[in-house]
């Protein structure tokens, strides 16, 4: 859908009937409740709710040296590849192979001139807590098998996560691993390189969060049985 002023927005016409509000969606003022995600990076997430309607929505922001001069700025290269709309298509993508995302609502992006910015609105998933959490108060069972053989299930589909970190792994109430926050990533033939290079990052992400637990057992259990349900399912070919 083109809108006057440079802007593009696609939507889940199924979950989203109203197609002549969508625009407003993206504006934080529309929604009754809204909450700053903690721990998202860059201080560009926010929960929102309207009754019984929960989202997560996100205005995509640079990080890195890039930061400070670009900001939220991205060069145009045509609508299918501004970051909202290549991350709503895969985050759709994904759903529809039977894989553990949230819903993609919509995504805008606003083109002005030889660049754009972009939003995201995608689906909160109820009683969701990142791994993080589970991580510092219980390391020895924070579903470590559980986490392996989620991330194992999206590099057999191919999907290689850009940012795969200990706070875009969450669980649910039921004990569900669900994987968030698909920005940059892309789906790919199956080749060992990337899929080390995801792992080495969670890796990486854990050392950081516990960085006094590096050579505590708990840890080196943990990230063991983790790889070891890794391997066990990149094996069977589970979807």
């Amino acid at each position: 859908m083109t809108l006057p002023g440079g802007v593009g927005i696609v939507f889940d016409s199924a979950r989203l009937p109203q197609a002549p509000d969508i625009a407003h969606l993206f504006d934080l003022d529309a929604w009754p409740q809204i909450t700053p995600v903690l721990g998202s990076g860059r201080g560009a997430a926010w929960f929102v709710a309207s009754g019984t309607h929960l989202a997560v929505l996100r205005h995509y922001r640079r990080g890195g040296l890039f930061a400070r001069l670009l900001g939220d700025w991205y060069p145009w290269h045509g609508a299918e590849r501004t970051r909202g709309f290549a991350e709503f298509n895969l985050l759709a993508e994904m759903a529809d192979h039977g894989l553990p995302v949230p819903a993609p609502l919509a995504a805008r992006y606003q083109h002005d001139g030889a660049g754009y910015r972009a939003d995201i609105l995608i689906e909160r998933i109820a009683t969701a807590v990142p791994w993080a959490a589970l991580l510092r108060n219980d390391l020895g069972n924070a579903a470590w098998e559980s986490v392996g053989e989620t991330i194992a299930r999206f590099h057999r589909a191919g999907i290689d996560h850009a940012d795969l970190n200990v706070n875009n792994i969450l669980l649910d109430g039921s004990g569900q691993v669900w994987l968030i926050d698909f920005d940059r990533s892309t789906r790919r033939a199956l080749h060992r390189r990337w899929r080390y290079r995801n792992l080495h990052r969670l890796r990486r992400s854990i050392d950081k969060l516990l960085a006094s637990y590096h050579y505590d057992d708990a840890l080196v259990s943990g990230w063991s049985r983790l790889r070891e349900s890794y391997a066990l399912t990149m094996a069977q070919g589970l979807p």
